[in-house]
């Protein structure tokens, strides 16, 4: 009995799966607030090239808050509305650390989130994160670049 215990509380269910993908969605939202304030607060003429970049990455947020919000509806969950808190900052550094930070946190839960449909069989929905995952290591990529660093090796 202890191992079928056990290997319950590993085993993820639709109702789980479900408060996984709306912390997704509410770190998508966040993603979406940030690009989108930080894309026209940066200044500098170095940071142009970055803030341009920002923009682009706002849309592509929102593009994963809609498709995560439609897999969380398909599962019969309710998507959730409120995004994880934004950091503010005057400071260009601090405002992409602060996104490179995000994407890292990102791209870690995608990847859990990848095996976890797959184990239940949403081949589907995996497919769907993948997608949003590579679009994530991007940004990583992206912001990383700006910093003047490689991208962070973010595997567990």
């Amino acid at each position: 009995m202890p191992n079928q215990t056990a290997q319950q509380e590993t085993t993820i269910t639709r109702q789980k799966l479900i408060e996984r993908l709306n912390e997704d969605l509410a770190r998508e939202y966040q993603a979406v607030i940030a690009y989108v304030v930080y894309s026209q607060v940066l200044k500098g003429a170095e940071y142009m090239s970055i803030a341009k970049e920002l923009e682009k990455h706002a849309g592509e947020e929102l593009s994963h808050a809609l498709k995560i919000s439609k897999h969380i509806d398909y599962l019969g969950g309710m998507p959730t509305a409120t995004p994880l808190a934004v950091v503010q900052s005057e400071d260009a550094r601090m405002m992409l650390r602060a996104d490179l930070d995000n994407e890292n946190n990102t791209i870690r839960a995608y990847r859990q989130r990848v095996r976890e449909c797959e184990s239940i069989g949403e081949y589907a929905i995996a497919e769907d994160i993948r997608e949003i995952l590579r679009q994530e290591q991007e940004h990583q990529i992206d912001l990383a670049t700006a910093l003047g660093e490689n991208p962070p090796d973010v595997s567990r």
